[in-house]
């Protein structure tokens, strides 16, 4: 006898016949909502706040909430000392992490089952 469906696994035959879950649409112009402040603790630079700024008014950001401060703010600083040189390699590895939890990337996109759209919609 074959073994019975566990629907807790993933990739249980379960979940197969549901379909794909449908695709989040983010708007290419990207998020409109106030930036929030940036964390306290540091000392920002010019740089830094541009930066802020263009993450929180990016497309990924309209699914991001008050606790993604925390990993926009690192993410920050491991992209500093990266640009300047002085990155360990535990570092880059964590600014990798960091841009793939916030979906900044392609293939977080993909897992997180988003894709940046135009203002009429089109793209589907």
């Amino acid at each position: 006898m074959p073994a019975p469906r566990d629907p807790s696994k993933p990739y249980s035959r379960a979940h197969r016949g549901q379909g794909r879950a449908a695709l989040v649409s983010l708007p290419a112009q990207g998020c409109t909502l106030p930036v929030p402040e940036m964390p306290a603790g540091r000392e920002w630079t010019d740089a830094d706040r541009a930066r802020w700024e263009e993450l929180w008014q990016s497309p990924q950001a309209t699914q991001w909430d008050d606790t993604a401060r925390g990993t926009v703010a690192v993410l920050i600083v491991y992209e500093a000392a990266i640009l300047a040189g002085e990155a360990s390699a535990w570092q880059a590895q964590e600014a990798r992490h960091a841009g793939e939890a916030l979906g900044l990337t392609p293939r977080a996109m993909t897992q997180l089952g988003w894709r940046i759209v135009d203002d009429a919609g089109a793209g589907s």
